[in-house]
């Protein structure tokens, strides 16, 4: 029999019984959206402050990307890397522009991809301007880049390593924010840094600026590349289309690399990564810029950069430009940090956040005694039943990422579920 959107099974059903158990998924099935809005299957209504976690930049249903989805796949859908269609480079040409340093971009379908990226990259680099050594990357503890084999590699939490050993070689882990701990891990080996302006799913934990300082310093010391994973932070969800920039209040730090996904196309599965046209020397007598290092045949994809995908990530940036929704992503940010601190429940012991990239810190015995779940998993469960959509970080952090066109009345009503389910 052919499955029917009428079939008698719940959806919960279906998934138990046809999906495999790899997330660990509430117990909510998800029926439609309308800009900051959602409704189950029930029909109740929720405020999404997780929008697919930090993905729909422009909430659900916007008709500027309903729009660009039609017109596009009207047009042309797909046709392989073979052959150049304008919307891609016009895409690279903008993303350059919002880095603001000459590079070329590389378009993909993820944020785990885009990071495979990097990691090429960088071994690239580390044979090309050293032959026979440097492959190594350091990265940071509690950091995040993805759930393949390199990104699990790559990533500073234990969690998401166990049962897949033994681990891939060529990555490091240092603490975040200690120059000298990065100093001292540095070998003839190291080839690059990876490191997360701030960090999300590691409980959105930012570098302080002097630390992004004086990694570029030593990067250039070490003739090694300084990449940034900005999959979560980036295009946007600070308040500025670079998340290191946020965080250094100045454009005074290029990085060598930078990973892009989640908010790049609004929802449409794609994502990037730039690298810089830095010229480097290289091993055999030459010289390169970085962006030129992976040549014909070194990297590919085949839905990378694809036009349909293209032309949906042009549509979500034009609205951003056109709305100035990086404006409104800072002034609701602001909004929605003094609106939780305003609570001033002795339960929340820190909020913290860039733009729309916010998270509050839960005191280590919320709930209280009986309870089966983490800080964060208790307080999100709590705020389903008060109506608001959140994303755990860690074990005591609550993300909220609104898309950047949220109004100050849903920044308001968010707050009051968090009140709400703070005195449940």
């Amino acid at each position: 029999m052919i499955p029917t959107e009428s079939d008698p099974a719940s959806t919960a059903s279906l998934y138990a019984d046809n999906v495999m158990p790899t997330y660990g998924r509430f117990d909510i099935q998800l029926a439609r959206g309308e800009g900051v809005r959602v409704w189950d299957e029930s029909g109740r209504e929720y405020l999404d402050f997780g929008a697919g976690i930090a993905v729909c930049a422009l909430g659900h249903g916007h008709p500027r990307i309903v729009e660009a989805l039609a017109r596009q796949s009207r047009r042309l859908i797909h046709t392989s890397n073979l052959y150049q269609t304008r919307g891609g480079g016009l895409l690279a040409q903008r993303l350059n522009r919002y880095v603001g340093a000459p590079g070329k971009v590389f378009f993909c379908n993820s944020g785990a991809e885009a990071n495979e990226g990097l990691f090429k990259l960088a071994r690239r680099f580390g044979n090309a301007t050293a032959p026979g050594g440097r492959f190594e990357v350091i990265t940071f503890e509690n950091s995040f880049h993805g759930r393949t084999l390199a990104g699990i590699a790559a990533t500073g939490q234990e969690k998401v390593r166990k049962g897949f050993e033994p681990l891939m070689p060529g990555f490091r882990q240092v603490p975040l924010n200690d120059l000298g701990a990065v100093r001292a891990a540095v070998g003839p080996h190291t080839a690059a840094i990876l490191v997360e302006p701030v960090q999300g799913e590691g409980g959105i934990r930012p570098a302080d600026p002097a630390f992004l300082r004086g990694l570029r310093a030593l990067c250039d010391e070490a003739g090694l590349l300084l990449m940034f994973d900005e999959i979560q932070c980036g295009l946007g969800r600070t308040g500025d289309w670079c998340g290191w920039k946020s965080v250094l209040g100045n454009d005074e730090v290029v990085p060598d690399a930078v990973s892009w996904a989640k908010g790049i196309a609004g929802g449409f599965p794609f994502g990037a990564f730039w690298a810089s046209a830095r010229v480097v020397d290289l091993a055999e007598g030459r010289r390169s810029a970085i962006c030129d290092l992976l040549g014909p045949g070194m990297h590919a994809t085949t839905y990378g950069g694809n036009p349909l995908g293209a032309a949906v990530s042009a549509a979500v940036f034009d609205v951003i430009e056109e709305q100035d929704l990086l404006g409104n992503a800072r002034r609701m940010g602001a909004r929605l940090v003094e609106g939780l601190r305003a609570i001033g429940s002795p339960m929340i012991t820190a909020v913290r956040g860039y733009g729309l990239l916010v998270g509050f810190e839960l005191a280590e015995d919320f709930p209280g005694p009986g309870s089966q779940d983490s800080p964060a998993l208790a307080m999100v469960r709590r705020l389903h039943a008060a109506g608001l959509l959140s994303v755990p970080a860690g074990l005591r952090v609550v993300r909220l990422l609104p898309p950047l066109d949220v109004a100050a009345d849903a920044i308001d009503a968010a707050v009051g579920c968090v009140r709400r389910a703070l005195a449940a």
